[in-house]
């Protein structure tokens, strides 16, 4: 069964990680979630759940201005083509739906099939905002946090110049 919001939240704080969580109307894309940017400090993210033909999943989290291009995205991930998955595997490793991913839906995916990769750029930043498997909210937390969190997850997360 999937993490809850709560849970979530309540196993970073397990962790020792300190989270900032903010409740907001529901954002769906990079471009509604724009009019956050100036009311919630730190970096604003965008989160892709992607697959290669050879059957690789991956979920790739960017610096929401960072351009990503699948064309040449393969090359640096060592993979075949890259696609979007679809919703029902989202919802099936990750735990979530459509405009909630984030790099915290990685706590659902138990078969460990997903590798976890983070924008260079992104990790610059002192501090990360991801939604907390809900798009309805927005969770602050330090990159080494992130860091820390994904570990918990057993994790290691692959950081890349995406652009």
């Amino acid at each position: 069964m999937a993490w809850t919001r709560e849970q979530l939240l309540a196993h970073l704080a397990d962790l020792g990680i300190e989270a900032e969580t903010i409740d907001h109307p529901a954002v769906f894309t990079v471009g509604e979630s724009s009019a956050l940017l100036g009311e919630i400090p730190g970096a604003h993210t965008k989160n892709l759940f992607l697959k290669c033909k050879k059957g690789n999943l991956f979920l790739v989290t960017a610096l929401h201005e960072t351009p990503v291009d699948l064309k040449t995205l393969p090359a640096k991930l060592g993979s075949g083509r890259l696609s979007f998955a679809n919703a029902e595997l989202m919802g099936e490793l990750l735990g979530i739906m459509p405009g909630s991913v984030s790099t915290f839906a990685i706590i659902n995916d138990t078969s460990r099939r997903v590798s976890v990769v983070l924008d260079q750029e992104l990790m610059r930043y002192d501090r990360i905002n991801l939604h907390p498997l809900v798009n309805t909210a927005t969770t602050g937390i330090s990159r080494e946090s992130l860091i820390s969190f994904l570990k918990a997850c057993g994790r290691e997360p692959k950081i890349l110049a995406l652009h």
